[in-house]
């Protein structure tokens, strides 16, 4: 056989010999891991009844490392697991690999070869050597004639996350992304700029190429494939945090430097489950010791703790904003001049980020961001001070690099749907919900499930302000004959009409208030700001690989309900009964048979449903009459509120 000139035999035969050592090498290692050490076959990894259809692809760019087998077992046995050779160099198959050896070296392997993909992952069906020669060089990509098959949707999550990545490829037709959780492809999608079936041009494809590669090698400098997150995982919590511009603009060893400043936030995709939720603070330390220690040293020998509290908005317009500063003031005075606090409000009329750097740069070693709409700078600003502790108030976000706190107010609405059921004559109360986001929808079943307990005849009628405003909401529920309404929590100082808080009753035209829950702020930073000087915080955070949420309730004192006098002195006992029973663990508000709405039963340990459970709510009970809405049909504010804060129900999420 004519293989060229000498010396292009030569160099063929030294390449074939390098390939087959590498061949015999990883055969070796598969044989004493115990796994099979020729290359996979798809006929032997399906059969039929997985299969939906084939569809013809086209010719196109095909990720190397992701062509991991044969199409039929002819061949497998050719090639190591790594579609290296195994055949001596004097067979005709060898001749042949080199052959294309010389030919790839001289001008280029140009034929595309014939592949299946199943999974994300290509078989060859025609050019099995061409493969093996091209990965034998390193190269990125083949070129291939591809035919797509397309898998039963079974309801695993391998294959959701596969459907999810045709439809981002419909979009985009780049098919080298790979990620670990559902709703990724879609957030690139969003991080892009791009609307949820906006078509990508060949700039967009360019660019984004060029950023991901760079990331994969910055990936693989810091031994990536150490940790159980691909690629594609690090650069979607890297374009989270710094944006795509940032990776278009940075030199690889720069992008190599934030990487690492984040790479708590990749190894954290790693955790099955990525949060730690604390119930209840931990309090084993020694009380009077931490007073004393207050008293002569300040904290711990430090003069004075400098403490800011970052509001988006201020606290004359915002009842949510008023709330956190009474909380500012009780903390300011229960430590008595060893903490130093200081507002910087407003945060949204101007850049958050820079207002963060200026509370670092004026003595802040602790910094509170109260609202899920500030979350995004704080994780930015983090990363890049890690000596400085930043809390954001918002719920179920796993991030490593900040610590979020949040209250289970459900526990209150629970109690203040007994109350309801307890007063509704004719079995209707009313329940008007702010937004649709994490915790708001645990509140409103947890209302529900109060209902039911004492009325199971009542029926539960919702209403959500962020789509028209609370007025309209409530006369909607008027019109329906409801004269018990559960509304905000939170009023502002100037509000007039301190009745249309809380639970309240229409009693001709006149409200009259029933209940009130209260977000004890005051106690929640106090506890949070001991936790830090006595250093049990930083104890639980060096204890954990996961993400730090706190997520205290009634037992913890951070929550309460105020009853007012228009309530029968019989329901003050039920509801003191209950609160006792909660505070204490005996009773939990999600236990016993729950039903959703259509009449499913859900599915709980013990009969209760778990904190986490609790958290992604994403249905409504039976006994509720209305509906989650759509992103669509939210205000503005509303939009901008479920993007920041979250939204358990993926039709409210928004793109």
């Amino acid at each position: 056989m004519y293989l060229g000139n000498k010396k292009g035999v030569i160099m063929a035969s030294g390449f074939y010999k390098e390939a087959l050592k590498k061949g015999q090498k990883e055969k070796r290692i598969c044989i004493n891991e115990g796994r099979d050490p020729y290359l996979p076959s798809l006929d032997k990894i399906i059969s039929s009844n997985k299969i939906l259809t084939e569809i013809y692809i086209g010719v196109m760019q095909v990720p190397a490392e992701w062509i991991v087998g044969t199409r039929t077992t002819s061949r497998a046995n050719a090639f190591a697991r790594n579609f290296m050779p195994l055949l001596a160099p004097q067979s005709e198959f060898g001749m042949k690999w080199g052959e294309l050896c010389e030919s790839h070296v001289e001008e280029g392997i140009r034929d595309s070869v014939k592949v299946y993909e199943y999974m994300n992952r290509y078989y060859v069906q025609e050019g099995n050597k061409r493969v093996s020669v091209l990965k034998f060089f390193d190269a990125v990509a083949v070129s291939a004639e591809v035919y797509r098959l397309l898998p039963v949707k079974d309801g695993s999550k391998e294959v959701e996350i596969y459907y999810e990545m045709l439809e981002f490829f419909e979009c985009s037709k780049i098919n080298y992304l790979e990620f670990s959780d559902l709703g990724c492809f879609k957030q690139i999608q969003k991080l892009m700029g791009k609307a949820p079936n906006e078509v990508w041009n060949d700039d967009d494809r360019s660019h984004f190429k060029t950023a991901f590669y760079n990331l994969k090698k910055a990936f693989q400098e810091l031994n990536g494939e150490r940790v159980h997150v691909t690629p594609s995982d690090a650069m979607l919590t890297y374009m989270k945090i710094y944006g795509f511009s940032d990776l278009t603009s940075k030199s690889n060893e720069q992008i190599k430097d934030s990487l690492l400043k984040i790479w708590e936030e990749v190894c954290l995709l790693e955790e099955s489950e990525s949060i730690d939720l604390k119930e209840v603070p931990e309090e084993n330390w020694n009380k009077r010791k931490q007073m004393f220690l207050e008293k002569i040293f300040g904290d711990s020998g430090e003069k004075q703790k400098r403490v800011a509290f970052i509001y988006d908005k201020n606290p004359v317009i915002s009842g949510w904003v008023y709330g956190h500063e009474l909380g500012r003031l009780h903390t300011q005075k229960v430590f008595d001049g060893n903490v130093i606090t200081k507002v910087y409000d407003d945060a949204l009329d101007g850049d958050p980020q820079m207002i963060l750097e200026q509370a670092i740069a004026e003595g802040n070693s602790i910094i509170f961001t109260t609202s899920a709409k500030l979350l995004a700078a704080s994780l930015a600003v983090a990363v890049e001070h890690p000596e400085i502790i930043i809390f954001n108030c918002s719920l179920n976000k796993p991030h490593r690099s900040i610590c979020t706190y949040y209250a289970r107010m459900y526990e209150a609405k629970f109690l203040i749907g007994a109350i309801a059921g307890a007063m509704a004559d004719e079995n209707k109360v009313g329940y008007l919900c702010d937004y649709p986001i994490y915790g708001q929808i645990a509140g409103i079943n947890a209302f529900a499930l109060g209902v039911q307990m004492v009325n199971p005849r009542a029926k539960v009628y919702l209403e959500w302000s962020c789509i028209d405003g609370v007025e309209i909401a409530v006369e909607r529920l008027k019109k329906r004959g409801v004269r018990i309404i559960s509304s905000q929590d939170l009023k502002r100082p100037e509000e007039e009409d301190k009745s249309a808080f809380g639970l309240y009753e229409y009693r001709g035209e006149k409200k009259i208030n029933l209940a009130m829950p209260i977000w004890n702020w005051g106690i929640y930073y106090e506890k949070l700001i001991r936790s830090m000087i006595n250093k049990t915080f930083q104890t639980e955070y060096e204890t954990s690989k996961k993400a730090i949420n706190y997520y205290w309730g009634m037992s913890a004192g951070v929550v309460e309900l105020i009853c007012s006098n228009h309530l029968p002195e019989s329901v003050k006992k039920l509801v003191e009964v209950l609160q006792n029973a909660i505070c204490s663990g005996s009773f939990k508000p999600f236990q016993g048979v729950i039903k959703k709405q259509g009449g499913e039963q859900l599915e709980s340990t013990d009969g209760v449903l778990s904190l986490q459970q609790i958290i992604d709510i994403d249905w409504l009970l039976e006994n509720i009459e209305g509906e989650i809405p759509e992103y669509e049909a939210l205000s503005k504010e509303g939009k901008e509120t479920v993007k920041s804060a979250g939204a358990p129900n993926p039709e409210t999420q928004g793109e």
